[in-house]
């Protein structure tokens, strides 16, 4: 069974960073792409950066690009999102996912999903 545990939310200034980490269990993730979404209060899940494993190819919403980078450590079975510059509008639950193979900018296309971690950014 797939499990994701995520780590390293809190509340922090803007322009300030943070580095969100996903530790993946319960599978070989060599053929798997993992992926950030975030959600704020009353809106949908949205999709913020992914990575295919074994590539490492990477992909990342626009409203992020230039901020945000998605990493992996094979070695430890864990992704990392470092995400500097935040804004006010990054606040929501970070959310870690994982699919077979490639890449999604859909969440409905991920099947696992950790339990989220709460970023604030204050103005």
């Amino acid at each position: 069974q797939v499990q994701l545990v995520e780590s390293g939310g809190g509340l922090v200034q803007a322009g300030g960073s943070l580095r969100l980490s996903c530790t993946a269990s319960g599978r070989t993730f060599s053929s798997y792409a993992m992926a950030w979404f975030r959600q704020a209060p009353g809106k949908e899940r949205a999709f913020v950066a992914a990575i295919n494993w074994s590539s490492g190819s990477t992909a990342y919403a626009d409203s992020v690009k230039g901020r945000f980078t998605i990493s992996r450590d094979n070695a430890k079975s864990t992704i990392y999102l470092q995400m500097n510059s935040l804004k006010p509008e990054d606040t929501g639950v970070y959310y870690c996912a994982a699919r077979l193979y490639s890449t999604s900018y859909y969440h409905f296309q991920y099947a696992h999903w950790g339990q989220g971690t709460q970023v604030t950014v204050s103005s």
